[in-house]
């Protein structure tokens, strides 16, 4: 089936936010200092604080995904509201320094989570579904790059590839138990693989709170580019999504892959 021009067009706009994320440029040209600079500051230790705080901040989005996500209404995204709890969070942050990543981040990635739902459900997907979860899960993948990715194969698609086996093993898993998680092979893979790319955007946003005197006006704003971020993700992957229901992924992928990369 031939894509339409309409169909392109989202295409082209899902291309462009997730082949050009930028996350440190944007907190660069928000505090006009690069954040090379923040990096610098951050204590000896700060690596097992973002660690620490990456992982709870998955397992925290998972339990949300699992327990509510199917029992919200239906409706546009309202990213407003987000952005402004998620501000509030991170004003909160922020007061506390890099110390208060790990209690702040948990509460961030919730919020966070919320917003990647609407947009899903936006974009027509349906929430009840366990794969479906997943897909908002995997949103705080994209945007961040793995230590091991090949530099030639760094795109959406490359994510997606890399991470499909541990999605569809616990996607299947959540299928036949439930909410029975606790210890499953399959949910630790996938927060591990997770962990590794959620965490370079994690990091970014640790080195900007490293700031001195960054305070609760600098940690909020963080917080509403951080999320905003993540919600060019989200739209960009369930746009993508969409299309792949209604044509076909290769059909899709081909076509993404053709449109040129502005």
């Amino acid at each position: 089936m031939q894509i339409t021009n309409d169909d392109l067009n989202d295409l082209q706009r899902a291309k462009h936010v997730l082949e050009n994320p930028s996350l440190a440029a944007k907190i660069t040209s928000l505090f006009g200092s690069p954040i090379e600079k923040g990096f610098e500051l951050l204590p000896d230790k700060w690596t097992e604080v973002v660690s620490d705080a990456t992982r709870r901040a998955l397992e925290t989005a998972l339990d949300l995904a699992l327990l509510t996500l199917d029992k919200d209404g239906r409706g546009q995204a309202q990213n407003i509201w987000h952005k402004l709890a998620v501000a509030v969070s991170g004003g909160t942050g922020g007061a506390l320094g890099i110390a208060g990543l790990i209690v702040e981040l948990p509460v961030s990635a919730g919020i966070m989570l919320r917003s990647i739902a609407d947009i899903a459900r936006a974009e027509g997907e349906q929430l009840n579904l366990p794969e479906v979860k997943l897909a908002c899960i995997e949103v705080f993948a994209l945007g961040g790059r793995s230590s091991s990715d090949d530099a030639s194969e760094s795109g959406y698609f490359a994510v997606r590839a890399a991470l499909a086996k541990a999605v569809s093993e616990a996607a299947a898993f959540i299928a036949e138990r439930g909410l029975a998680k606790e210890g499953a092979p399959a949910i630790a893979r996938l927060i591990s693989q997770l962990a590794e790319r959620f965490g370079v955007t994690v990091s970014e946003k640790a080195a900007a709170q490293a700031v001195p005197a960054i305070g609760a006006v600098g940690g909020a704003l963080i917080n509403l580019v951080f999320i905003d971020h993540f919600q060019d993700m989200a739209r960009g992957h369930f746009i993508v999504r969409r299309l792949e229901r209604k044509y076909d992924a290769a059909t899709v992928k081909a076509a993404y892959v053709a449109l040129p990369n502005k």
